[in-house]
């Protein structure tokens, strides 16, 4: 199951759409982050698994997949970290059709 959040790329002044696609799935344990991100994106793995472990979450043991959306955009900074803590434990656990979706996020 894939889950979606949006948050925003800035290139100057302007800001644009990014959709963070986390899936967790079968197979060895793994944290991927793809998307064209500078070093500061890739060490999200890192500083979410000790914010989710902090917050009483752990990350499940099987391959993790982060997606940002669109690729041709350069992300850079550390508030992706954010969508994508959001991300990790909704694609594991079924959320209820009532719950409210997240419309956008960004830390």
């Amino acid at each position: 199951m894939v889950q979606r959040v949006t948050t925003v790329a800035f290139e100057g002044i302007e800001a644009r759409a990014v959709d963070v696609q986390v899936q967790v799935a079968p197979g060895l344990p793994a944290f991927n982050v793809v998307g064209l991100p500078d070093k500061a994106v890739s060490e999200a793995r890192e500083r979410v698994r000790a914010a989710l472990i902090a917050a009483g979450l752990a990350l499940p043991a099987r391959r993790i997949t982060v997606n940002l959306a669109p690729a041709d955009v350069p992300k850079e900074g550390s508030h992706y970290d954010l969508p994508i803590a959001l991300g990790s434990p909704r694609s594991r656990v079924s959320c209820r059709p009532r719950s409210a979706p997240i419309r956008a996020a960004r830390g």
